[in-house]
């Protein structure tokens, strides 16, 4: 049986949740994209499947942030859609009213997202052979 795990994130406990089962995730700047009319932000990462400790079995997973206002990048190349990221950690701080969920990578690259609440699911899709 195939075990697909599907997180559902709304406070500071589920983003840890999340930010531990994607650490070290290979994230390609082309699987990185913000739907700002539907206020979605998507991340295709390939995990490694840390929460069962089969840590030889690589995921496809999806991660979705809702509700996001304003999407900023510091240091990634967009015009290169190959270059692959290792995600490093997620967090967030409270900024006023909004969210600020900072989604880091390796080589000080990072993603701001700002949002009114915290919406975040990690769903797996597949299992890569």
């Amino acid at each position: 049986m195939k075990y697909l795990a599907k997180i559902i994130a709304s406070d500071q406990e589920g983003l840890q949740m999340i930010s531990a089962c994607s650490s070290g995730a290979k994230v390609k700047v082309s699987d990185i994209k913000y739907l700002s009319s539907n206020k979605v932000f998507l991340l295709s990462i390939e995990r490694t499947k840390v929460e069962t400790n089969q840590k030889d079995k690589k995921i496809k997973s999806i991660c979705r942030f809702d509700f996001v206002d304003k999407v900023r990048s510091k240091n990634i190349d967009q015009s290169n859609h190959e270059i692959v990221l290792e995600l490093i950690t997620i967090d967030y701080l409270k900024n006023n009213d909004d969210y600020e969920i900072n989604i880091i990578f390796n080589n000080n690259a990072h993603i701001a997202l700002t949002t009114e609440t915290i919406e975040a699911i990690l769903e797996d899709q597949s299992e890569i052979k």
